[in-house]
Formats: C-alpha cells, sequence, structure tokens
C-alpha cells in the first residue's frame, strides 16, 4: 500500500482533481530508479523519529519522540543510540551496511544527520534536521 504524500509540519499535497497525492508505493526492481523515488523511506524515517513514543494505541513501541528533547540537555550518544535503534525499524532502511547517525549540539539544540541505504531503491539517503527550541 502507497503512503500519502506528507513531509512532518506540513500540509497534505492534493492532486489538481482534490485527491490526496501518494508516494507511489516504491517497489524493488532492476530498472533504473528516479532520484525522487527515495522520498517514500526518507517520510517514513522522519515520521517515525518525529512522532511521540508510544501514541499509537496498535504500536506502542513506534516512534522516537525527538521533539520531546527540546529544551533538554540530551546526552548525544543516548539520542545516537536511541535513532539508530528506530531507524533499524524501518524497512526501507538496509541493515547492511549499517546506517551513519551523527548528532552535533548546536545552539540550543542538536542537529541530526542520518546516512542509510534506501532498500527499496539500492540508493544512499541523507536525511538531516535540527532539534531545536
Amino acid at each position: 500500500m502507497a503512503d500519502l504524500y506528507h513531509w512532518w509540519q506540513q500540509d497534505w499535497t492534493l492532486l489538481p482533481d482534490g485527491d490526496l497525492f501518494l508516494c507511489g508505493g516504491i517497489q524493488k526492481t532492476s530498472a533504473p530508479v528516479p532520484v525522487s523515488a527515495t522520498i517514500e523511506g526518507e517520510q517514513r524515517v522522519l515520521r517515525r523519529l518525529l512522532t511521540a513514543a508510544g501514541t499509537y494505541i496498535w504500536h506502542p513501541e513506534y516512534g522516537a519522540g525527538l521533539p520531546g528533547y527540546v529544551g533538554s540537555t540530551p546526552q548525544l550518544d543516548a539520542l545516537t543510540a536511541l535513532i539508530m535503534g528506530q531507524v533499524l525499524l524501518e524497512d526501507c532502511v538496509a541493515k547492511d551496511p549499517l546506517p551513519s547517525v551523527i548528532t552535533t549540539p548546536i545552539l540550543n539544540g542538536v542537529m541530526v544527520n542520518i546516512t542509510y541505504v534506501d532498500n527499496n531503491v539500492g540508493r544512499q539517503v541523507t536525511v538531516g534536521f535540527d532539534i531545536n527550541a
């Protein structure tokens, strides 16, 4: 089943006829894959990391709750481990090679950079964002 095309904290993307835009349900193939094919995986990774832990009733283990760290002084090693553990739960993230998670302190927050191989398209993807007040 295809995911809705939706970036965290933005409006849904609508088609001209008013239908919701879908990511398309990327499938593994041997054909060349457009660069945009990794967007579904990127959205899934971000959604998992930014969703508050325990808020999905049927999936209480889903979500890292990173926005909850705003205003706190997180231990970077623990934060990196949390992110790595959650990212590895996504089917789109290859387990070999292991993803790279780098957390760097910035003024009033933490910068997060994640590099992984998208399992569905076989392409390296980098996702970066800040957790700040």
